[in-house]
């Protein structure tokens, strides 16, 4: 069992009466989550009922809002108690239907999860305003990775061992890397049994989420697409090039592209600018949720050195910003320049921008900051700026910008080096 971070933060919403929504990719572990919580509370001679909506004799329930109460009612035995529902975008209108019944003010406490957040994030938010909060539970992080490496060993104490055990923790990360976080990978041993499970959690993606859920009936281009977003992470996207290349015109494209972004394949990532003129404005890059679906899709689980690292790390670097601010105003771009110059990230603080270059690089010095670097500080005069790597830590002053060289590893302290 792996254990996830995101398990306290939904039993400490136990005791509130709103919806406790988890949302994710598909195979990501929320049933799992799901069944723990039921058994934390059965633990604790709480009352609790699961239903899933993949399962038909469950779904029979969900044709009308009294059969389920019925049903909850049946298993409960009391006026009160927890009801779980899993796979809730099975359920059509289902933000409706499960308002109408939050609203009959009922002692029963919802948890609901479901895969594809394009259900969940428009239809479902809208109907439940003021009575849901929203849990995101991405693949296994690498936080929990290095945890369930390492047994729980320095469970407390995990921030010393990246200290420590800096060569064991580079070999954890080419892991990650390479095989990315689904747990069905992770805990799987050789790598034909990972790309056999990854081999399913894609068809089951397909077929379930593209075909089931969003009723895209040409997913053979959807494949295409997603195996050239996975070449070119980190790039600007052409939308004229992707649209020739796959035959199909750039609004469906785009709606193509915002699926993806809806059932958690790929984040976009916007330019920064303050110059329209001169600061390309348009093209986006993706990055990928998990890089394990990213190399499966390249065929590249079995190559020990991937050939663009560089870029894998870059995609890494970003997960782990997104997830550090994500409960904030905070946003990430990158800048682009008509100049060709370039930095990986922006990240916004209000009106302080701060600069993140990434190196996949083990520095024994100072390393040459790079001219794309010193022109954005030059032009936008941050307070702070960072070059994340593999092993080095430093400070040096450019103007008044303090440059921070930062490992990767102490990337979660970002916070205390911006203050």
């Amino acid at each position: 069992m792996i254990k996830r971070i995101l398990l306290n933060e939904l039993k400490a919403h136990l005791s509130k009466k709103e919806i406790s929504l988890i949302i994710g990719p598909r195979q990501s572990g929320k049933t799992t989550l799901m069944l723990l919580l039921k058994d934390y509370l059965l633990s604790n001679s709480k009352k609790a009922v699961f239903l899933n909506l993949d399962i038909e004799l469950d779904k029979i329930h969900f044709t009308t809002q009294e059969k389920l109460l019925n049903k909850i009612k049946l298993e409960l035995a009391s006026s009160e108690g927890y009801v779980f529902i899993d796979e809730i975008q099975r359920k059509e209108n289902a933000g409706l239907f499960l308002k109408g019944i939050y609203d009959l003010n009922l002692n029963y406490k919802f948890i609901v999860s479901g895969s594809g957040s394009l259900e969940l994030k428009e239809k479902i938010h809208e109907s439940l305003v003021g009575r849901k909060r929203v849990f995101k539970l991405s693949t296994i992080n690498f936080l929990e990775f290095v945890n369930y490496r390492t047994q729980y060993k320095y469970e407390n104490r995990i921030f010393e061992f990246f200290e420590v055990e800096q060569n064991k923790l580079l070999e954890l990360l080419n892991e990650y890397l390479r095989f990315g976080g689904y747990p069905r990978i992770i805990t799987t041993e050789t790598i034909f049994e990972k790309r056999k499970e990854m081999n399913e959690i894609y068809q089951s993606y397909i077929e379930k989420d593209l075909v089931v859920l969003l009723n895209v009936q040409k997913t053979e281009k959807t494949s295409e697409l997603i195996k050239m977003l996975a070449s070119q992470i980190g790039k600007l996207i052409n939308y004229s090039e992707y649209s020739n290349t796959l035959n199909i015109s750039i609004e469906t494209l785009k709606k193509y592209l915002w699926y993806l972004e809806k059932t958690f394949i790929i984040n976009k990532v916007k330019p920064f600018f303050k110059n329209i003129r001169k600061e390309i404005t348009k093209s986006p890059i993706y990055y990928f949720e998990d890089l394990g679906f990213r190399n499966y899709v390249l065929n590249l689980f079995n190559d020990a050195d991937i050939f663009d690292i560089g870029f894998l790390f870059q995609n890494f670097i970003y997960n782990i910003l997104k997830d550090i601010f994500a409960n904030s105003t905070t946003t990430i771009n990158f800048w682009r320049t008509l100049d060709k110059a370039e930095v990986d990230f922006i990240i916004s603080l209000g009106t302080d921008y701060i600069p993140v270059e990434v190196k996949y690089k083990i520095f024994n010095s100072t390393p040459v900051i790079s001219r794309s670097f010193k022109s954005f500080i030059n032009k936008y005069k941050p307070k702070k700026a960072f070059i994340i790597n593999l092993n080095y830590i430093n400070f040096i002053k450019i103007n008044n910008t303090d440059v921070i060289f930062l490992p990767y590893y102490k990337l979660w302290d970002i916070n205390n080096y911006i203050a």
